[in-house]
């Protein structure tokens, strides 16, 4: 089978393999889909942002989906055929993260694309309680695009406990940021997007968003409270990792308000008195979502006609790897799919 590896030093190896056979509780999963994410990236580059990581050592790849092809001795709840996403998360299965479905909370968690094999392949194998169900209606590029993206962004706002009363601001608007806005409009909340490139202001626009800003530009906190109505905003999520957007949303949130880190960051100087103490507001971190919350996921992509296709922007076979991540590095693209 082919295979994608990232040996770091914007290396990319297509490698034939023997497909991979299913232990005792294990599933065989032909994948149709998977997607590349930013945080590839690091694996691309060779300084991976899981720690523990030997580059080049295990198939990239952490959002596919596609069909049982296979099953494992002791395999129960799984029929072959059965259409599936994955929880990129494996954990031990007897922790008390694990007994909550926080596989990503384990002490002895393994991430697949990291430090163990991924779905940048014809086949990967998992764990039968790593495996989603996913809803008919649900293409397979929407089911990849479904779980660390859309997923994660979902979990934040339900975090942030989203209404139609909820005025949100979204820092960053590549795939995350995208999924973010979806998710809280479905929600029900008034989305303010904030992104210095003009073209991704304009998707966020046709995604939904009902205000986008830049946020280097003169006058943007004037235009947050005109959005607010002079209140602020009631939510903020950051997917940036950029210090300055993540210090923005700190001040651009009212007096009890809600805000998520979600873009990955080494360091950042807040100001606590001034932006977390006597505003009274809440911060948060949040990351990937619990596997007991999939099934709410894939209710609300269907309830709500989502269709999250719209996030590919560019869809690549696996033998286009190289081509595809130097793109996507290049940031010529936004959610790029392997489509198999």
């Amino acid at each position: 089978m082919r295979s994608v590896y990232l040996p770091g030093n914007k290396e990319v190896v297509v490698r034939d393999v023997d497909p991979p056979r299913p232990g005792h509780a294990e599933v065989r999963i032909a994948v149709k889909a998977s997607c590349i994410c930013r945080s590839d990236m690091s694996l691309y580059y060779g300084n991976a942002v899981l720690g523990g990581v030997v580059p080049g050592r295990f198939i990239c790849g952490h959002e596919p989906a596609g069909f049982v092809e296979e099953l494992g001795q002791g395999v129960t709840t799984l029929r072959v055929g059965d259409r599936v996403a994955v929880h990129l998360a494996l954990g031990c299965g007897t922790c008390p993260a694990c007994r909550r479905g926080i596989f990503h909370l384990c002490p002895t968690w393994k991430c697949i694309g990291f430090t163990a094999d991924g779905g940048n392949a014809d086949y990967m194998v998992v764990p039968e309680r790593n495996c989603l169900r996913i809803p008919d209606s649900l293409s397979f590029v929407a089911a990849a695009i479904s779980t660390d993206a859309f997923g994660t962004l979902y979990s934040a706002c339900k975090k942030l406990e989203l209404s139609g009363a909820s005025t949100l601001g979204i820092w960053g608007m590549g795939p995350m940021g995208s999924s973010g806005i979806l998710a809280a409009k479905a929600l029900g909340a008034r989305v303010v997007a904030f992104d210095p490139i003009a073209e991704r202001r304009e998707f966020a626009l046709k995604l939904g968003a009902d205000l986008a800003l830049d946020p280097t530009a003169p006058g943007v906190m004037d235009a947050i409270k005109e959005f607010s109505h002079g209140d602020g905003l009631s939510a903020a999520i950051d997917c940036s990792g950029n210090p300055t957007a993540q210090n923005m949303a700190l001040d651009a949130v009212r007096p009890f308000g809600k805000v998520a880190f979600v873009g990955e960051s080494k360091e950042t100087t807040i100001r606590p008195s001034e932006q977390l103490i006597r505003k009274q507001i809440s911060l948060i971190g949040s990351w990937y979502f619990g596997i007991a919350e999939y099934a709410e996921i894939a209710e609300l992509l269907v309830s709500k006609k989502i269709d999250l296709t719209q996030l590919a922007t560019h869809t690549f076979s696996l033998d286009e790897a190289p081509e595809a991540f130097a793109l996507f590095d290049q940031r010529k693209t936004e959610k790029a799919v392997f489509v198999m």
